[in-house]
């Protein structure tokens, strides 16, 4: 209510409401201690000149954390620094102890899904049946270094040098090579097996008798040649090159790497083969140092420019460098704590959880110029060192301790998820952590540094606070309070509905999962070649091999969907003739031959074998009655033959030898996007009359997605009840009024709504990594309004109008807001130069959350209490 002169008729504490304030929050949180607030004329309550009524309310006797604690870093600060820097000894060496494993890239999203399961049961039952138990593979491409056929006569030449130099090298356990030269000499003399033999069959060929055996290879085997051959021309622009390497089971992919290294070095020694220019080489174990060196060349320039502007602001706002020296021992301290927890706990450390410290190093931030701010307030008004550490301390402990509290409950709610279950562990361990060591450990070295240098020619350096009334940042602050006492309403409700358009256009917003969200940007990487030479990229072959599979060979990365197949009627008569009709008129998304889906199956096998072996195709026509070459009589007859024959070993990379299981690879067309990919496949799986299972990378890879939305939801609202609670009780508990927990909510949720809605525009998709960032942007926006909030009921209930209260609180905890938002956002927001997307996009989400947080305090909170305030 409000009397007729427009102030604010607010009810004072009387006795009757002690039944009701005795219980605080800390006494929740801490063994339940009874606390009582002091009267109005207790003679211990210390004045504030910040304080419209020259005083501030002491917390010392209402917060049992406060009370044990404050006597302790204003009496024996030193004690306090050395307990924690032995505690960070300890967790130093839980974090290089720690027996902590890594794990990176897609493998640590997808466990537990139906595809995942089903992909597992398949790569047992092939590993099993001898097929994979050993080896790998390498693939060059190849093009003529003057634009003109891969397939003419010098090039095919080239390609046969180049196989049989690898195949006959000591030490490079090279099996087996492919490519167009060897399959074009095969049909000029099958009788030619090796290399140097097939090179001298294509040397002394005429003109003619080439173009003639290329379109017989063509016909068939189908030669590894770009999409612009055409048997009539007989050229093409871009050849593959296939190399299988003989190694153990389980060997290392650094191993697999130095081979192919190797391979490398052996191409750049033939006559017209320069890899970088014409050649260029791909395999697994050369994507995984690729992106290893990737991550390398984004530390070079990304972390040192963060680095920068992270000391630069943190100079900025502390203005002194005992205070910037602290503020940074403590942030290094946090990462400690942080990394020695996951060491101790056994939690490897994987992509996701790099983004948990970006995050403790916002709060730590946030935390440590609110300390220092709210002091140097203190001590600018002349209180001693004591006295000053002591108002800090106990007026924003509580605030500390309810932004913590609230964190680690946006943070928890990452628990409902698998997905991000060990993000959210994580990250509110850190953030408990970095609670004590700012609100414990900074203060006592605050102290103890400060006492030190009283009485000596040390010299002083900035200690005024941010956002003085004088100042640039007091001017411009008080914004969000001129508003408020002009149009609070209407400003409000076009707020809200700002915030209700974000958030209805933000539900649009993409989810994504693939393999390629791990490669680098193609725009960033031109940017970061024209920096200096030691700072520009290197060479990243997966960026030419993504544009020969895509532009050359209607390819993707991840091309293929596996239907994979697990039932004993693979023996009955009609098993084979059920895989045709499978890849008979095919969904769009699959790639063509004809009206065939471009697939391999055990038919490809059968098929191949018959062609050159005349037995077996005697057996094949027999047990095919309806003369369209499948069998569909006793096929355990003609699978037997098959495996007794050559392609034995092609045989058991379709069907297990206990003919239980099959397996059909099918070629994704270029254009679909992954979602027509897999739902095509689950078509296909779906409509077979044995048990089939749509699986590999893709599927996986869209079930992650599923689970990634759904996760994100559930998460966010678990965190939001969780806060709202936490809130209410809490406001309720320290100040008798619940309302003032669910003002704190009204720039949180404006807050998240903007940030999913700049997802959108910015065409940010929903990631794995990223997942989080909706339930931790809770946490990120309850930081700075509980900090407003906090200060303002400091204010407001002693006995200060609304509006001085507001204006009171915008120069003082605005100032400390504003510096720690603008160190958070350049700082952190500097991730966005990054090379890899992930990173970028993680950057450019961070920088928007932390900045929406504070603007959405500093302008959209003070309406929103005035607005109260009148309707009260």
């Amino acid at each position: 209510m409000r009397d007729s002169d427009g102030s604010s008729d607010r009810r004072q504490p009387t006795d009757s409401d002690e039944p009701s304030k005795r219980r605080s929050i800390f006494g929740v949180v801490a063994s339940w201690v009874d606390s009582e607030e002091q009267s109005d004329d207790d003679p211990t309550r210390t004045p504030s000149p910040s304080s419209s009524s020259g005083e501030t309310r002491s917390r010392e006797d209402t917060d049992p954390f406060t009370r044990r604690i404050n006597p302790l870093i204003t009496d024996r600060p030193w004690t306090i620094v050395l307990v924690f820097l032995l505690v960070t000894g300890v967790f130093f060496v839980g974090a290089v102890a720690g027996g902590g494993e890594q794990e990176a890239g897609t493998d640590q999203f997808t466990e537990d899904s139906e595809a995942q399961e089903a992909f597992d049961d398949m790569q047992d039952d092939f590993e099993q049946s001898g097929h994979d138990s050993g080896g790998t593979s390498a693939q060059l491409f190849v093009t003529d270094r003057n634009g003109g056929n891969v397939l003419s006569k010098p090039n095919l030449l080239r390609m046969l040098e180049f196989q049989d130099r690898v195949e006959t090298e000591d030490g490079l356990r090279v099996t087996s090579t492919t490519s167009p030269a060897s399959l074009v000499a095969t049909q000029l003399a099958p009788a030619a097996t090796t290399a140097e033999e097939q090179h001298r069959e294509i040397e002394r060929a005429s003109p003619r008798q080439l173009e003639a055996a290329v379109a017989a290879a063509d016909e068939t085997a189908g030669i590894p040649v770009s999409t612009d051959f055409t048997r009539e021309s007989a050229s093409a622009d871009v050849a593959q090159v296939a190399v299988t390497y003989d190694t153990p089971p389980k060997s290392d992919t650094s191993d697999h790497a130095h081979l192919q290294f190797r391979t490398q070095e052996i191409a750049d020694g033939i006559n017209g083969f320069e890899t970088g220019d014409n050649v260029v080489i791909w395999g697994d174990a050369l994507l995984d140092e690729e992106v290893v060196q990737l991550l390398g060349d984004t530390s070079v320039v990304v972390f040192p420019a963060a680095l920068v502007l992270i000391l630069f602001f943190l100079l900025v706002a502390y203005r002194d460098p005992v205070d910037l020296a602290l503020g940074l021992a403590a942030l290094v301290m946090t990462m400690i704590w942080t990394f020695g927890f996951m060491g101790i706990a056994n939690i490897p450390f994987s992509d996701q959880l790099i983004t948990v410290f970006p995050l403790l190093l916002a709060v730590g931030i946030d935390f440590g110029i609110h300390i220092i701010n709210r002091y140097r307030e203190e001590r600018t008004a002349g209180k001693a060192i004591e006295d000053a550490m002591g108002i800090t301390t106990g007026q924003l402990t509580t605030a500390l301790l309810i932004v913590t509290l609230t964190t680690v409950f946006s943070f928890m709610a990452n628990l409902v998820s698998d997905i991000t279950r060990e993000f959210g562990i994580v990250a509110a361990a850190g953030i408990v952590f970095t609670f004590l060591i700012f609100s414990v450990f900074l203060p006592a070295g605050k102290v103890g540094f400060d006492r030190l240098r009283e009485g000596t020619r040390f010299p002083e350096f900035g200690s005024s606070p941010l956002g003085q009334e004088n100042s640039i940042m007091g001017r411009v602050l008080p914004i969000g309070v001129r508003i408020a006492r002009t149009i609070p309403v209407i400003f409000l409700v076009v707020m809200l509905v700002v915030g209700a358009g974000a958030a209805a256009y933000g539900s649009g917003v993409d989810t994504e999962f693939d393999q390629e969200a791990f490669f680098p940007d193609e725009d960033r990487l031109e940017q970061y070649e024209s920096l200096p030479g030691p700072l520009q990229p290197s060479e990243y072959t997966f960026m030419s091999v993504l544009d020969h599979l895509e532009e050359d060979f209607d390819q993707s990365l991840d091309g293929t969907v596996t239907i994979y197949i697990e039932d004993n009627d693979l023996r009955s008569d009609g098993a084979l003739g059920e895989i045709d009709r499978a890849v008979h008129d095919p969904p769009d998304a699959f790639a063509t031959n004809g009206r065939e889906a471009d697939a391999d199956t055990i038919l490809d096998v059968i098929d191949s074998q018959a062609a050159t072996d005349p037995e077996f195709a005697a057996v094949v026509q027999r047990y095919d009655t309806t003369g369209d070459e499948i069998p569909n009589r006793n096929v355990d007859a003609v699978y037997d033959e098959l495996f007794a024959s050559d392609a034995s070993d092609d045989a058991a990379s379709r069907l297990t030898t206990d003919r239980g299981a099959t397996r059909i690879d099918a070629q994704i067309d270029v254009d679909a996007s992954q979602e027509e990919a897999v739902a095509a496949g689950k078509t296909v799986a779906e409509e077979m009359r044995l048990d089939a299972t749509a699986t590999g990378q893709l599927v996986i890879f869209e079930a992650v997605i599923d689970r990634t939305l759904e996760s994100s939801v559930n998460s966010l609202v678990v965190a939001f009840l969780l806060t709202m609670i936490f809130l209410v009780l809490s406001y309720w508990s320290l100040e008798g009024r619940a309302i003032y927990g669910v003002l704190n909510l009204v720039p949180v949720l404006l807050a998240v709504a903007l940030l999913v809605g700049s997802m959108r525009y910015f065409d940010v998709p929903l990631t794995p990594i990223n997942a989080p960032i909706l339930s931790v942007s809770i946490g990120l926006g309850v930081d700075y309004t509980v900090h407003f909030m906090h200060r303002f009921v400091d204010e407001y209930e002693n006995g200060s109008d609304v509006h001085e209260s507001l204006s009171v609180t915008v120069r003082g905890t605005g100032g400390a807001l504003t510096g720690s938002m603008l160190t958070t956002v350049t700082g952190l927001g500097v991730l966005y130069v990054a090379l890899i997307p992930l990173i970028m996009e993680f950057g450019l989400l961070l920088a928007l959350g932390v900045f929406y947080a504070w603007l959405t305090s500093i302008v959209v909170l003070p309406s929103v209490i005035v607005v109260w305030d009148r309707f009260e």
